[in-house]
């Protein structure tokens, strides 16, 4: 029973072990691209999350009104 309350905490030596284990797939100078590539998706998903895109879409409210 107490393994089942333990299991979803990842403690200071799994994350030490993740890490290496990342270091040794993906090599050191491919990681810092892996983690750009995952901000700029990030960042993608948020703005279309929020209804923002870089298409140029107005938001409701922001429509200009011709005369």
């Amino acid at each position: 029973m107490n393994l089942f309350i333990t299991a979803g905490i990842v403690g200071p030596q799994e994350v030490i072990i993740i890490l290496v284990i990342v270091v040794l797939l993906f090599g050191g100078r491919k990681i810092p691209e892996l983690m750009k590539g995952l901000g700029k998706g990030m960042r993608e998903f948020k703005a279309a999350s929020k209804g923002e895109e870089d298409g140029g879409e107005a938001k409701p409210g922001n429509e200009k009104i011709e005369k």
